[in-house]
Formats: C-alpha cells, sequence, structure tokens
C-alpha cells in the first residue's frame, strides 16, 4: 500500500492511497545532509496530533502502525507499505502501535 496524508485547503490532514511507480527504478533525490531515521515505537504507543518536522517517505518495516486523522478516516500500515508524509501544517494525525510495536524508517526529500 502506498498512500500520502496532505493537508487540505481546509486546514486538516487527509489520506489519499496512491499508485506506486512503475517503474523498474524510481530514484528520489533526498536533501543533502538528510539522514534516514530507523524507530521502533515503544508497546502500544498513541502518539496524539502532530505533524511531521519534514516532508518524508516513512516504510513500515516491522508491526503494524494506525494512522488517524480528523475526518474520522483510519488506515492500517503493515510492514512493507510506505506513508508519504506532507501534512507539515494544520492539525496533524495521530499514530498508534496496533498489537505491540513497529519498526519504521523514515526519509526526508526536498520540499
Amino acid at each position: 500500500m502506498f498512500v500520502r496524508i496532505y493537508t487540505g485547503d481546509d486546514g486538516q490532514s487527509h489520506l489519499e492511497e496512491m499508485a506506486a511507480p512503475e517503474e523498474a527504478i524510481h530514484r528520489i533525490p533526498t536533501k543533502p545532509g538528510e539522514d534516514l531515521v530507523f524507530r521502533t515505537s515503544t508497546v502500544n504507543s498513541f502518539s496524539d496530533w502532530h505533524n511531521p518536522s519534514r516532508r518524508q517517505y516513512l516504510f513500515v518495516l516491522d508491526g503494524q502502525m494506525e494512522v488517524s486523522v480528523k475526518d474520522g478516516t483510519t488506515m492500517l500500515f503493515n510492514a512493507g507499505d510506505v506513508l508519504l508524509a506532507e501534512d507539515m501544517t494544520g492539525q496533524g494525525h495521530v499514530t498508534n502501535a496496533i498489537n505491540g510495536t513497529y519498526t519504521s524508517v523514515s526519509m526526508g526529500i526536498p520540499d
């Protein structure tokens, strides 16, 4: 699954499924000096309303992560799923670890 989270004209975060790149190789440039962040959540963690600190791809490596936005839309991300986080303004979103922990890696991308 490939999903984008973004801030709409209403100032709220929205989730939309996207088609994954179809090319055999799809290169995305990163910012000079940017890093990859590997993160394992605490057991059954909950992160209240927040915005990402940068535009980024988040790849779920293990476990399950749930993302919710104000309109009630909730999506469950499993290992192999990708989230393009672009909701830099507005209310943001909520994340939960489901049934334990999840491990992810995030990569900042140019604006």
